[in-house]
């Protein structure tokens, strides 16, 4: 055990430590234990702090370096972990498929089928004996135990589905310093004691202290609900998990993680899940207790046409208070009937369909480069009228060079197989010295040595293409760093467009490098370095130069970075802002972020589908301009826009500028935020929208959808968004919009297959019972029909792949109806033939087969429920599109679809042939199984009929 330790804080007093290291966490190689270290962040208790000796201290006692990090030895970190536990948070247990299927008992029209069943049971054995009084009460158990299995097992799935979503969420990377190496490592993974590095727009991945940084700004709002950022620094080092950095950049000392932490103690009393009602099933829940409303008048009429007659007979005969076994085995059938009348009736598979529908699409997604972090993003994206895009890293690779420069006056191409000394010797000496002093310190990139032993160039995309240049032209980055010391930085932001420090340099002194948006840096200079490396003032002649090039180089589709400096000969105080005029230029690089390829195609794609592109960029109006054509984006009637032009309009401008803007140039966050606003509520667009950066979270949470960036997206955007990019692929945006109307199509298809199941199976029994005093279809044969129409019928039509026709359509938008005129038209078309086709052989189907003697009417009754099913079978593969002909298109590849057909099909001819003691049901000869296929082969070539008949189209957003 470690003694008491006596230290002395700041002002001299001494502060005796009354903690005691564990024999534990002693044995392990440690002198703090993981509740003591956890506990110091957590409090913000600097007294505690100052008792383990400040940050150098606590690294010491958690066997770490603050420069080099943990040991990656195997058995040390496997004690780390031991000691200290792992970043992860307790999980909910998964719920059990048993819990799946008691919940789907708690249906209130199932427990009066299972009572009825009971009843029949206990009756029908009292009446007529074991066995075969108990088929009824056996044959409706079953139905009851097929419907509980098939939905149970299908929510079960999607639940298991929705964890995986959920864990897909949590992978999140950090920058590491491991035994001197820099690495990507999943927060999963990170210990106490490793150093991770923090920048703007990062998640705070575990609690920590601040080691060094430069303008550090958190919000704690997560965790404290307090919107005003906090500054974290020296003096205040304490760094929480589940915070942001809004700006500036850190290297932090983890000191806790996963349940220890903050947030963990947060995230044990909330567990995510994906059970909350997207809109569409809002909406659909609304349709479905009309349809059961309607169900339940129809049932209780049903109840009473079908028991008049024995109750009347009974009331002449004045046995009305006198009831047999036979007498109550009747009246419950008959309200077996009615009951399952209202089981088919209510549309229980309609908020099924959804789930199925949005967890298959997103799992599909997911294979396709797309995370859904909101389940409702999927039926909106299918609505989508509108995609303001960003250019970089969306439009563009984001994998960017320095391919032009124009320093001291000079225009230089530049590539990687010139020789450097050649284009170095282009350059005069002091110039050159300058121009790679500036990039190698101002800036938010590293150059590391990774962990295969390589060099490696960290930082943003331009970052890396600037260091990549100045490391082309001269090495030196570590010495150039070591030689001056930073005193001060202010990191580039979408406001200022500038990134600027202040050096203090050896021989005394300090000097201010300032690199940022052409145009900007360019206006703060008064004087620039000639070709001889002489400076000299920067007169008219000399700038409109300057802002030639500066021109050429954006109409070259290149990105363009002005750099300057300027000397502070009366030495600068920390608390000083850094000057914002008064520089020297250096020179203008020219970057180069290649288009993606296909990008042409998936704009073409989007524009033929109705969905209007915008493009919102930071960069220069040419540049945007020439990347914007190359795109498709930017037409002949277009107009490209810069965002200081575009904030000066009044709303009257506004109204005629927007439908016809197609490139926001050098905006800001707050433009952004305002065309997002504009579009969704004077426009009544429905907005998709793309951001990577921590300041574009105000529109990605304003749009309707908001689409982040996966690989330079920020955990702020991230956070903000519906729909995360894995690829930052333009192309996958469109995937997303694809599989959002897929979404809403298929639950459309499945809605008008659903209800004309329910038009005909009320109609049949309603009107059948009035006619005859009989219901053809029995309680067992209804629940069958209802697991075809809802389980199975949303299995096979909620699974449908997207097809190419669905981007050639225009789309729903906001006003869109959901049961539109054309599922109507089905709907009825369909109803009309298959109530004929059953009223057709309910009156002339004995004559037609010859039906005689005991039997008949349950024959004719099973060649009824035989057809009846198998209208349903081809009605189902009609339903695969609403509109075209040819709905056999795909249907050969659709396994799921095909594995539901056939095993309908097959428990038909089971129940059919070999159930019939529970089902009601008599073996068919081959002629009445040929017939039956036949009648409902026919609705086929009806469908397609009907959808010759023109309604008036597009108009609910069909």
């Amino acid at each position: 055990m470690s003694k008491p330790a006596l230290q002395s804080d700041e002002h001299g007093v001494a502060l005796q430590s009354e903690y005691v290291v564990p024999e534990g966490v002693e044995a392990a190689g440690f002198q703090i234990s993981a509740d003591e270290l956890a506990s110091i962040v957590e409090s913000r208790d600097t007294e505690k702090l100052a008792v383990h000796g400040q940050l150098d201290g606590t690294a010491d006692k958690l066997a770490t370096s603050l420069t080099d990090g943990i040991n990656t030895a195997e058995y040390s970190l496997n004690q780390r972990r031991d000691i200290y536990g792992v970043n992860k948070f307790t999980e909910s247990e998964a719920r059990s498929l048993w819990e799946f299927v008691w919940e789907a008992l708690q249906d209130t029209t199932l427990i009066i089928l299972i009572a009825c069943a009971l009843v029949s049971f206990v009756v029908g054995i009292a009446t007529e004996g074991w066995p075969k009084g108990a088929h009824d009460g056996i044959g409706i158990f079953t139905s009851i135990f097929l419907v509980v299995s098939v939905t149970a097992t299908s929510n079960y799935q999607q639940s298991l589905q929705f964890r995986d979503l959920d864990k897909e969420k949590r992978k999140i990377f950090v920058q590491v310093t491991r035994s001197s190496l820099r690495q990507k490592m999943l927060i999963d993974d990170l210990l106490p004691g490793d150093v991770v590095h923090l920048a703007v727009g990062d998640q705070v991945p575990a609690d920590g202290l601040f080691i060094s940084g430069y303008s550090v700004l958190i919000n704690e709002s997560s965790l404290t609900g307090e919107s005003e950022p906090v500054v974290v620094n020296e003096d205040n080092p304490f760094l929480l998990s589940g915070t942001k950095v809004l700006d500036g950049s850190c290297k932090m000392l983890v000191t806790a993680v996963g349940m220890r932490t903050q947030w963990g103690k947060l995230m044990a009393a909330i567990t995510e899940s994906g059970d909350d009602e997207t809109p569409l099933q809002v909406k659909l829940n609304g349709v479905a207790n009309i349809i059961g409303n309607i169900g339940l008048f129809f049932a209780l009429l049903t109840f009473v046409v079908l028991s008049r007659g024995l109750v009347a007979q009974k009331y002449f005969d004045g046995l009305l208070f006198s009831w047999s076994g036979d007498d109550v085995l009747e009246i419950l059938q008959h309200f077996a009937v009615a009951v399952t009348i209202i089981v088919v009736a209510v549309p229980e598979g309609l908020p099924l369909a959804v789930t199925l529908s949005l967890a298959f699409a997103m799992k599909k997604m997911m294979n396709d480069k797309a995370l859904v972090r909101q389940l409702a993003a999927c039926e909106t994206m299918g609505s989508a009228t509108v995609i303001c895009s960003d250019k970089t890293g969306t439009l563009t690779t984001n994998r960017m060079s320095v391919v032009k420069a124009c320093i001291c006056g000079n225009t230089l191409e530049v590539n990687n197989r010139l020789a450097p000394s050649n284009f170095s010797s282009k350059l005069p000496e002091a110039a050159l010295e300058i121009l790679l002093e500036t990039i190698f310190n101002n800036t938010t990139g590293e150059v590391v040595i990774n962990q295969d032993g390589h060099r490696q160039i960290l930082g943003t995309p331009t970052e890396v293409a600037l260091l990549d240049f100045a490391s082309l032209i001269g090495e030196g980055f570590e010495e150039k760093q070591q030689q001056t010391k930073i005193i001060k930085v202010e990191p580039f932001n979408s406001t200022k467009k500038r990134m600027s420090i202040v050096l203090e340099l050896p021989g005394g002194g300090c000097r201010a490098h300032c690199k940022g948006a052409s145009e900007v840096v360019l206006a703060a200079c008064n004087k620039f370095i000639d070709a001889r490396g002489s400076i000299v003032a920067l007169d008219n002649t000399t700038t409109n130069k300057l802002n030639d090039i500066i021109e050429t180089f954006s109409k070259e589709a290149l990105r363009t970075l002005c750099l300057a400096y300027q000397e502070m000969d009366d030495g600068f105080s920390i608390d000083e802002q850094i000057p914002l005029q008064g520089y020297t230029c250096i020179g203008i690089v020219g970057i180069k972020d290649p288009v993606r390829p296909g990008i042409r195609q998936s704009v073409a794609t989007c524009q033929s589908a109705g969905i209007d592109v915008r493009m919102i960029t930071g960069d220069n109006i040419n540049t945007a301009k020439a990347i914007a054509r190359e795109c498709g984006i930017l037409t002949e009637d277009g107009l490209a826009i810069e965002g200081a032009e575009f904030r000066e309009k009044n709303p009257k401008e506004l109204l005629e500028l927007i439908p016809k803007m197609q490139v926001l140039a050098r905006s800001s966050p707050l433009d952004k935020h305002i065309l997002v606003k504009h579009l969704r509520t004077t426009f009544n667009e429905v907005v998709a929208v793309t951001g990577d950066g921590t300041n574009d979270a105000p529109a990605l949470r304003e749009a309707d959808i908001g689409l982040a960036m996966g690989i330079s997206g920020t955990e702020v955007a991230k956070e903000s968004a519906d729909v995360v990019i894995l690829d930052d692929n333009f192309s996958t945006i469109v995937t997303v919009a694809k599989w959002g109307r897929s979404v809403y199509v298929n639950i459309q298809k499945f809605v008008q297959f659903q209800l004309t199941v329910n038009v005909v199976a009320l109609l049949v029994n309603f009107c059948s019972a009035c006619f005859t005093g009989d219901a053809p279809l029995t309680a067992v044969q209804l629940l069958w029909v209802n697991m075809i129409m809802d389980t199975l019928g949303a299995l096979a039509l909620a699974t449908e792949p997207p097809d190419d026709n669905l981007m050639k359509k225009a789309p729903v938008g906001r006003a869109g109806k959901f049961i539109t005129k054309v599922m109507w038209r089905n709907i009825l078309g369909q109803s009309i033939f298959q109530i004929a086709v059953m009223w057709y052989l309910q009156t002339q189907g004995k004559h037609l087969f010859g039906l005689e003697g005991s039997d008949a009417d349950t024959v004719l009754n099973t060649i009824i429920f035989n057809t009846f099913v198998f209208c349903q079978v081809f009605n189902e593969i009609s339903s695969r599109d609403m509109e075209e002909i040819d709905v056999l298109k795909g249907l050969p590849d659709n396994s799921i679809f095909m594995g539901i057909l056939a095993g309908t099909i097959i428990f038909q001819f089971i129940i059919v042939q070999f159930l019939g003691d529970f089902a009601d049901t008599m073996p068919l000869t081959q002629l009445q199984w040929l017939v039956s296929v036949l009648f409902g082969l026919l609705g086929m070539p009806i469908a397609a009929a009907i959808k010759l008949i023109h309604v008036e189209p597009r108009e609910e957003g069909n």
